[in-house]
């Protein structure tokens, strides 16, 4: 498995694997993505802001997607919680879908790891990882604490009205 930068050619198959992960969630009853979140032109700014990545399997079909920003992320502006660390050098994970054809083969596993080592090992600046989903994607949260993230706290209406979601961080550095 690797990751790669997504471009604009790259735009059909990311709303592609988003709208699969909507249909995923909506099997699983989880109401998280029922809106118009992710959509579109959310992707196409994160891959104009060079946010959005994919991710491949060995033989380089594309398996999933994920972005990743800089800080401020003004989504946890109103987070009703205390984070680890208060700090501005942190990048937030958002959009995590991995392609229903691949789901349960750990693509999503290797991803947390393989984004988790790159950041220890290669972006010394930053200190935190942060990352919410939905307060009924109990696959989501099983996969962000297994990868040592805490819960800091929630999110009330960011996303859409009357839906809650979970924060979690992860401290990438030690601090001094």
């Amino acid at each position: 498995m690797h990751l790669t930068k997504a471009s604009m050619d790259d735009l059909n198959r990311i709303v592609e694997v988003l709208e699969d992960g909507k249909n995923q969630l909506a099997e699983r009853g989880v109401d998280q993505w029922q809106g118009d979140y992710p959509n579109p032109e959310q992707v196409k700014a994160d891959i104009t802001n060079g946010f959005a990545y994919l991710v491949h399997d060995s033989d380089h079909e594309t398996v999933g997607v994920f972005s990743i920003l800089p800080a401020p992320d003004h989504a946890y502006d109103e987070l009703d919680g205390k984070w680890l660390l208060k700090t501005d050098r942190y990048l937030t994970i958002h959009r995590v879908a991995i392609y229903s054809d691949h789901a349960g083969n750990g693509y999503a596993s290797r991803l947390f790891r393989d984004v988790i080592d790159f950041i220890k090992i290669h972006r010394e600046d930053i200190v935190s990882l942060r990352i919410d989903t939905h307060e009924d994607n109990h696959a989501m949260q099983h996969l962000i604490e297994k990868f040592g993230f805490q819960r800091v706290g929630t999110l009330h209406g960011v996303y859409r009205p009357e839906e809650t979601s979970y924060v979690y961080e992860m401290l990438t550095q030690k601090t001094k």
